[in-house]
């Protein structure tokens, strides 16, 4: 079965740092795209960064582009993201997803989008 587990959330200060994982297991790694997205109270949930691992290529969100950064292990089939100077703001439940055919997308895609999601690691940023 596809499974998509992400780690690496928890409580940080304004201003701190994150690196997220995503570990992917049960599919062929490189015939999908992964995705971050988040999704914060009350708000839609929104795309973040796309790796595509056909050609190791990245795709950003324009608005979070400076501070949030994708990357891609192929060989242990997970996915991180690192980010950077976090403002309360940023408080959210962030998700990897996974898209079969995913690379061939140019752009990170809405949610419907991708195929198989993990289950969340909630990141609280405090003020």
């Amino acid at each position: 079965e596809v499974q998509l587990v992400e780690s690496g959330g928890g409580l940080v200060h304004t201003g701190g740092s994150l690196r997220l994982s995503c570990a992917g297991s049960g599919f062929t790694f490189e015939h999908y795209a992964i995705a971050w997205y988040r999704q914060a109270p009350g708000k839609e949930r929104e795309g973040i960064a796309l790796y595509k691992s056909a050609d190791r290529s990245t795709y950003y969100t324009d608005s979070l582009k400076g501070r949030f950064t994708i990357i891609g292990d192929n060989a242990k089939t997970a996915v991180y993201l690192q980010m950077n100077n976090l403002q309360p703001e940023d408080t959210a439940v962030y998700s990897c997803a996974a898209a079969r055919g995913g690379n061939f997308y140019s752009s990170v895609p809405p949610w419907y989008g991708m195929d198989y999601w993990g289950k969340g690691t909630l990141i609280t940023v405090s003020s």
